[in-house]
C-alpha cells in the first residue's frame, strides 16, 4: 500500500485560546495579517487600496443606514468554535454595552458577515463560506470587486448555504436579521 506525502506530514492544530495567547505574547503581531481557520494559522492577502476603500465605504453605508441597531465590526476576529477565529472584512453584530471587550463575538452575536474579495473569491467561496455555514452564521455578503457585484448567502446548514442570490438591485438590500430593514448600497461601486 502506497503512502501519500500528506499522510506523513504531522500538523499541529491550534485552538483559539492558543492563537490568542500567541498574539498576547508577541509571537503573532497585529501586522502579521493571519487568521485561524480550522486549527491552522492562515496568511491573509494584503489589503490593497481599492479593497480598503470599499470596506470603509461599505462600513459607512451600513452605519448610516442602521445606526445604533447594530455594531459594525471591521476586520476583527469572530470565534467559531474552539479552532476558528476568522476575520471577515465586516461584521454586523448585536450591540453590547462593552463593545465585545470582554470576549470576541461568536456565532450567536452575528447578524451578518461581509467578505470583500478582489483576489480571494475562490478562498472565500471554498473555505470561508462553508465555515460560516457550518457555524450557523445567518447571512453572508460576498462583495466581488472584479465584477462589482454582491452575492447574498442565507439559510446556513452543515452542507453550506441553501439560499444564494446575486443582487441585481442595490437600492434596498434587506438584512435578514433585522426584519423590515434594508440598506441602499448603490453608492458602493461608485469611483
Amino acid at each position: 500500500m502506497a503512502t501519500r506525502a500528506e499522510d506523513l506530514i504531522r500538523r499541529h492544530r491550534y485552538t483559539v485560546e492558543d492563537y490568542l495567547r500567541m498574539g498576547e505574547g508577541g509571537i503573532l503581531r497585529a501586522d502579521d495579517r493571519v487568521e485561524l481557520i480550522e486549527g491552522e494559522i492562515v496568511d491573509m492577502a494584503p489589503i490593497g487600496s481599492r479593497h480598503a476603500g470599499k470596506v470603509e465605504r461599505l462600513r459607512r453605508l451600513l452605519e448610516r443606514a442602521l445606526g445604533d441597531a447594530v455594531l459594525v465590526f471591521t476586520q476583527n476576529p469572530i470565534v467559531l468554535g474552539p479552532r476558528s477565529a476568522p476575520q471577515p472584512d465586516l461584521a454586523l453584530l448585536h450591540p453590547r454595552a462593552d463593545f465585545y471587550e470582554a470576549a470576541h463575538p461568536g456565532p450567536a452575536d452575528v447578524i451578518l458577515l461581509v467578505e470583500v474579495a478582489d483576489t480571494t473569491q475562490r478562498y472565500d467561496r471554498q473555505v470561508k463560506l462553508p465555515l460560516y455555514a457550518r457555524h450557523g452564521i445567518p447571512e453572508v455578503w460576498l462583495v466581488d470587486l472584479e465584477e462589482n457585484s454582491i452575492e447574498v448567502f442565507r439559510e446556513p446548514s452543515a452542507d453550506g448555504y441553501r439560499q444564494e442570490e446575486k443582487l441585481a438591485d442595490l437600492s434596498a438590500v434587506p438584512v435578514a436579521g433585522l426584519p423590515g430593514v434594508s440598506v441602499d448600497l448603490r453608492g458602493l461601486f461608485r469611483p
